[in-house]
């Protein structure tokens, strides 16, 4: 789709011209409201495209009153017995690319919220993005053996997030099996062993409401982490004229209880006791904190008893960045700490991986007994939920100053903050001597805008992922609420689900869930590089056509990231598997499939570029591409020195745990 840049830049060029901070989403709430954009006028200049439009279709196929099956007349088939089930769960969320139709399809015909993309392995990392985003259950599908096994890199992904995601694929009948008769068919569950947390393939139609409740309870209960159901048309098709014909037909409330483990009396006097004696307490606030929803007590507790808190996990901003007790930034510091507490860290480091002293003291809080002591040798262990230990903490702790320990974690992170600036301004140099945008230099304009401008700095969340620009995002992004960052890469260090990840995250804040709300119809922005492209740009299209508006950061350096490895090994033959061709204008391809598009080499460019796109996102729901051009060559020490790695872990670089 062409546009009129000429109009786009005089709209939106001087700061003068900004509205006020909260006009950003007060303007997109009032479309939400209304069902449609606020600006009838045309933002791509005043000739409509006919070609790029949103069916009438889509609309209409939205406002559908929702309708539940039940036994009357010709009966209840498998397939709504098991949407049923999901409407009376609560399941928040359905993402998938068309197969597996009587389930997709009867799960959309109950109400629960639907969204349709252009890839299953896409659609996959958007539910991941969603539950990331709001702590809730979604569900992603595919259909037979090619579109399950596109999802296999993202579900994978999910399951190293320890992200509830229900993953439901369908299946050819099970009178196909071993005859050959439909190439598609395949048994998937051995796919995903080792990446799930509960599996099945229903082969008994009459126990698909059983297994559908074993998937839920495995869902809600404990700690999260995916769940695999496969559906043979078999189950899906089967008539139920009668409940009596279900095994295990009954509610939710027999058979999965909302209990959680508590920490005995004496454990929690003793981590009490521990903590009130230490002098230099750190608190690691794990992905636990937001899956519980604890993250009010564990502010009590920090500010009760000065305790130096630092976030970790598949999303960030359980503890605020910006709070002066947040030792997110201070890894030198951490190692001064004579008492470690770690409270929902599903994925325990081992020693010496993290910037924290070799045999301190360590307290470890989980709710599964089996994994105290995993990696990490622990002081005290304690079973228990991790809301409900928090609360006790708040509740236990006398209050305590550490004036010096806090001071001296403040100074740790104004000499990270120093030393970030001195490398921008060398980083700066590189950028104007060879009129290409620096990574690093991207994403200092970036948290310039959404931190240090007229935006809310609490407003925006961001996702990121790639090579380089991931060694960038880590330092300039921030996360003052919870979940308002996604590190895309975590654990498991996917390429390419970036952009579809945020899909799955700006539904969840256009709808406003969970801790969402406050910022409900705000737009996200997700940071990239060029290989991600080749995964999940045409995800771009999904974005329109449910009208949730992103701003895609494009560090566009014409290679993979990894391009110094063919260098280092001295292995000039293998170099050209590393390149794309240079300066491909993934602006112009966002443009041609209902986005914006805007092209930028230089500071200014990016800071206008910024300012016009999420005018366009928050005032009329569009979407833009933010295609920066960069170089290889900043990927090579030698030539653009200091290189860049992953920041240090616990804290902002946590991305390994």
């Amino acid at each position: 789709m062409s546009h009129d840049p000429k109009s786009d830049k005089n709209a939106g060029a001087a700061k003068s011209s900004r509205p006020p901070r909260r006009a950003f989403l007060s303007g997109v709430a009032a479309a939400a409201a209304a069902g449609k954009l606020l600006n009838s006028k045309p933002l791509f200049g005043d000739t409509a495209i006919p070609s790029i439009r949103i069916p009438k279709a889509v609309t209409d196929s939205l406002a559908a009153p929702p309708r539940r099956a039940d036994f009357s007349g010709k009966g209840i088939t498998g397939a709504q017995v098991f949407a049923n089930l999901c409407k009376d769960e609560d399941l928040a969320a359905l993402f998938c690319a068309a197969g597996n139709y009587y389930i997709i399809n009867e799960i959309a015909q109950v109400g629960i919220p639907c969204y349709g993309g252009r890839t299953e392995g896409g659609m996959c990392a958007a539910a991941d993005g969603f539950t990331r985003a709001t702590g809730e259950v979604a569900a992603c599908s595919g259909t037979e053996g090619p579109g399950f096994a596109h999802m296999i890199m993202n579900i994978a992904t999910a399951h190293f997030a320890h992200s509830p995601v229900l993953v439901l694929a369908s299946n050819q009948s099970i009178q196909q099996e071993d005859n050959w008769k439909r190439i598609q068919f395949m048994y998937q569950q051995p796919t995903t062993e080792g990446l799930k947390k509960f599996g099945k393939r229903i082969t008994m139609p009459n126990r698909v409401y059983e297994y559908g409740a074993y998937a839920f309870r495995n869902l809600k209960s404990g700690v999260p982490d995916v769940v695999h159901l496969d559906f043979p048309i078999d189950v899906a098709t089967e008539r139920f004229e009668d409940p009596s014909q279900l095994i295990n037909y009954y509610p939710k409330e027999k058979y999965r209880s909302e209990s959680r483990p508590s920490p005995g009396s004496k454990e929690m006097q003793q981590a009490i006791d521990m903590i009130s004696k230490a002098d230099r307490p750190v608190f690691i606030a794990g992905q636990g904190i937001f899956a519980r929803q604890a993250w009010e007590p564990l502010l009590q507790a920090a500010e009760k008893h000065e305790m130096i808190v630092v976030g970790s996990g598949p999303v960030r901003g359980h503890f605020p960045d910006e709070h002066r007790l947040s030792g997110s930034f201070s890894n030198n510091a951490l190692m001064s700490a004579d008492l470690v507490v770690f409270v929902g860290q599903y994925h325990m480091p081992t020693v010496g991986e993290w910037t924290l002293p070799p045999g301190v003291k360590t307290i470890r809080v989980h709710p599964v007994q089996e994994d105290l002591g995993r990696n990490w040798p622990v002081d005290l262990g304690i079973v228990s939920d991790e809301r409900i230990f928090t609360e006790a903490l708040a509740n236990g702790l006398s209050p305590k100053k550490r004036a010096n320990w806090v001071d001296e974690v403040a100074a740790d992170r104004r000499r990270r903050e120093q030393a970030n600036l001195e490398l921008y301004g060398q980083f700066l140099k590189y950028t104007r001597d060879t009129n290409t945008l620096h990574p690093f230099v991207l994403l200092k304009e970036v948290h310039d805008f959404l931190y240090k401008g007229d935006i809310d700095p609490k407003q925006t969340l961001t996702g990121w992922g790639g090579n380089m620009i991931g060694f960038c995002s880590m330092r300039w992004l921030r996360a003052n609420r919870p979940a308002q960052e996604i590190p895309v890469v975590y654990q498991f260090g996917p390429m390419g689900p970036d952009l579809a990840m945020l899909f799955g995250a700006g539904v969840a804040v256009q709808r406003g869930i969970g801790s969402q709300a406050a910022y409900k119809g705000a737009p996200v922005v997700v940071v990239t590089g060029d290989a991600g492209m080749g995964f999940s740009l045409l995800e771009l299209d999904t974005f329109a056509k449910y009208k949730v508006p992103v701003i895609c950061i494009v560090y566009n350096n014409d290679s993979w990231g990894t391009f110094p490895f063919a260098l280092s090994m001295d292995t000039p033959r293998a170099i050209h598997m590393y390149l794309f061709q240079e300066s491909i204008r993934y602006d112009k391809m966002a443009e041609e499939i209902g986005a914006r598009g805007e092209y930028v080499r230089t500071p200014e460019d990016l800071r206008a570029a910024l300012l016009r796109s999420y005018d366009a996102a928050a005032r009329q729901g569009y979407s833009t591409l933010i295609n920066c051009q960069g170089m290889k060559e900043f990927n090579v020490d030698k030539l653009y020195p200091p290189g860049l790695s992953f920041a240090p872990e616990p804290g902002v670089g946590a991305v390994s745990h």
